[in-house]
C-alpha cells in the first residue's frame, strides 16, 4: 500500500485523479527464444515469452501503467505513506546500476556491448537486463527510472466531501443501456446492500466513457426510525463494495471499477507533492509543479506509456463532444428565446395599439357623458377659462407660419401614404378627391398655358411668312397690307 505510483498497487480519488499499479508483463528480452550464439550468451539469455519490440505497449490502460493491469484501493489506504527504502530495494537498484554501466557476464569487450544494450531496454521499458553469471537478470518495466516514456499531466482534484456519500460505479456498458435500464440497476445495487428499507440508492449522475464504458455516481441514504435521513458517508459504502462477495455482485452487474469521490486534505496534498512518484526524475517532478496552471483545483500526475497518453486523449475527446453537446443545447435555447422575445415585442406593440384605441374610446365617452350631464347649465368660470385656452390653441393651430403648414404636410403625407398603401393592398389606383380636384386644376392651367403659346407661334408663323413675300418681291407692301 506504499504510494509509489509504479510498482506498487494502484490508488485513486476520482475517475480523473488516479495511480496506478502496474506488475511485470512477463514479456522477455528483445531477442524472444531465439539463442544468440554470435555473442556467445548460451541458451538461457532472452528465453522465455519475447513478444517484440512493440508488443509489449499495447496491454493495459490503467492510469500509470504500461502494458498492465490496474488495481483500484481506497484513497487513503496507504496512499501517502512513503516507507523507508527496503535491502531488496537497495539490491534492486545496485542490479540495475550494474546491468546498465558494468555487466560482469562474459569478461570481455562483448560486457561494453551488453551494457549499451541493457541501456537501450531501460530506455524502451522492456525486457530483462543479464549482467552476472550468478545474479538473476533485472526486468525492465515502463516504471524504471531510465525509462523514455514519461510524462506529468494534470488532472482535476475531486472537490466532494465524504458526507456527500458520492461513489463512482464504472460500467462495461454503453450509456443508452444503462439509463434504459436504470430503475432495475438501482434495484439490483439495492439488493446488493442486502435489502434494507431503510435504504434508498439514488443515481446522482450519468455520463459516457470512452471505450463504450458508463460512469454512474450513485449515493445512499439512510433513514432512521425517528424519521431522520442522512447520507451514509463515501468510505463506508466504498468499503463495503469493496468486501469479495459484494465485488463478486458488482461485476456480475458489470461493474468494472467502483471508487469514492472524496476530496483531498491539505495535508495529503502536501505530502503527495512532497514525494516524486517512483520512477519519475525529482527535477521533472518539481517543475511539473511550477508549471501547474492551477495548483488549487490541479494536481500533477504521472504519465507512463503510450497507453495512457492514449487513454487521456480519449478522455479529453470524450468531454470535447460533450461540451460541444451542451453548446448546441444552449444555441437552441438562444435561438428559442430570441423567437419568443419578438413574439412577445409583436404582442407588447399591439397591445400598445390596443391601449390607445380603448383610451380615445374612453374619452370619447367621457366627454359624451360630461355633455349631458352639464346640459342646461350655465358655463362655470373654470369651464370659462379651458375656453379661453382651447382658443389660443386653436389660433396658434390657424396660424399659417406656424403650425397650420406642417399639418397640411403631414395630413399630404397621411393621403400619400394611404394611397400607396390602398394601391398595394387592392391592386389598384385609387385618389383622394381633393387630390384629384388639385391635379386637374393643375393640368387645366398647364393646358390653357399650352394653348397660349401656341397662338403666340402662330401669330409670328404668319409675320414671317410677311417678311419672306415682301424680301421675295422687293415691294414695301408691309406698310400698305397693315394700313
Amino acid at each position: 500500500g506504499a504510494f509509489g505510483g509504479f510498482g506498487t498497487t494502484t490508488t485513486t480519488a476520482g475517475p480523473a485523479f488516479s495511480f496506478s499499479a502496474p506488475t511485470n508483463t512477463g514479456t522477455s528480452g528483445l531477442f524472444g527464444a531465439t539463442q544468440n550464439k554470435g555473442f556467445g550468451f548460451g541458451t538461457s539469455f532472452g528465453t522465455g515469452t519475447g513478444t517484440g519490440l512493440g508488443s509489449g505497449l499495447g496491454t493495459g490502460l490503467g492510469f500509470g501503467c504500461f502494458g498492465t493491469q490496474q488495481q483500484q484501493t481506497t484513497l487513503g489506504s496507504g496512499l501517502f505513506s512513503q516507507p523507508a527504502q527496503t535491502p531488496a530495494q537497495s539490491n534492486q537498484l545496485i542490479n540495475t546500476a550494474s546491468a546498465l554501466s558494468a555487466p560482469t557476464l562474459l569478461g570481455d569487450e562483448r560486457d561494453a556491448i551488453l551494457a549499451k544494450w541493457n541501456q537501450l531496454q531501460a530506455f524502451w521499458g522492456t525486457g530483462k537486463g543479464y549482467f552476472n553469471n550468478n545474479i538473476a537478470p533485472v526486468e525492465f518495466t515502463q516504471e524504471n527510472p531510465f525509462c523514455r516514456f514519461k510524462a506529468v499531466g494534470y488532472s482535476l482534484m475531486p472537490n466532494n466531501k465524504d458526507e456527500d456519500g458520492l461513489v463512482v460505479l464504472v460500467f462495461n456498458r454503453k450509456e443508452t443501456d444503462i439509463r434504459s435500464q436504470q430503475q432495475q440497476l438501482v434495484e439490483s445495487l439495492h439488493k446488493i446492500l442486502g435489502g434494507n428499507q431503510t435504504l434508498t440508492v439514488n443515481v446522482e449522475g450519468v455520463k459516457t466513457m470512452p471505450d463504450d464504458q458508463t460512469e454512474v455516481i450513485i449515493y445512499v441514504v439512510e433513514r432512521s426510525p425517528n424519521g431522520t435521513s442522512r447520507r451514509v458517508p463515501a468510505t463506508t459504502l466504498y468499503a463495503h463494495f469493496e468486501q469479495a462477495n459484494i465485488k463478486s455482485s458488482l461485476q456480475q452487474l458489470g461493474v468494472s471499477l467502483s471508487m469514492a469521490r472524496t476530496e483531498l486534505s491539505p495535508a495529503q496534498v502536501k505530502q503527495l507533492l512532497q514525494n516524486p512518484p517512483a520512477g519519475v526524475d525529482p527535477i521533472i517532478w518539481e517543475q511539473a509543479k511550477v508549471d501547474n496552471p492551477d495548483p488549487d483545483k490541479l494536481i500533477p500526475v504521472p504519465m507512463v506509456g503510450f497507453k495512457e497518453l492514449l487513454r487521456r486523449l480519449k478522455v479529453q475527446d470524450q468531454m470535447t463532444k460533450q461540451h460541444q453537446t451542451r453548446l448546441d443545447i444552449i444555441s437552441e435555447d438562444i435561438s428559442e428565446l430570441q423567437k419568443n422575445q419578438t413574439t412577445t415585442m409583436a404582442k407588447i406593440a399591439q397591445y400598445k395599439r390596443k391601449l390607445m384605441a380603448l383610451s380615445h374610446r374612453t374619452l370619447q365617452v367621457l366627454i359624451k357623458q360630461e355633455i349631458q350631464r352639464k346640459s342646461g347649465y350655465a358655463i362655470q368660470a373654470d369651464e370659462e377659462q379651458l375656453r379661453v385656452q382651447l382658443d389660443t390653441i386653436q389660433c396658434e393651430l390657424n396660424a399659417p407660419t406656424q403650425f397650420k403648414g406642417r399639418l397640411n404636410e403631414l395630413m399630404s403625407q397621411i393621403r400619400m401614404q394611404n394611397h400607396f398603401g390602398a394601391v398595394r393592398a387592392e391592386e389598384r389606383y385609387y385618389i383622394d378627391a381633393d387630390l384629384l380636384r388639385e391635379i386637374k386644376q393643375h393640368l387645366k392651367q398647364q393646358q390653357e398655358g399650352l394653348s397660349h403659346l401656341i397662338s403666340i407661334i402662330k401669330d409670328d408663323l404668319e409675320d414671317i411668312k410677311l417678311v419672306e413675300h415682301g424680301l421675295n418681291e422687293s415691294i414695301p407692301i408691309r406698310g400698305g397690307v397693315f394700313s
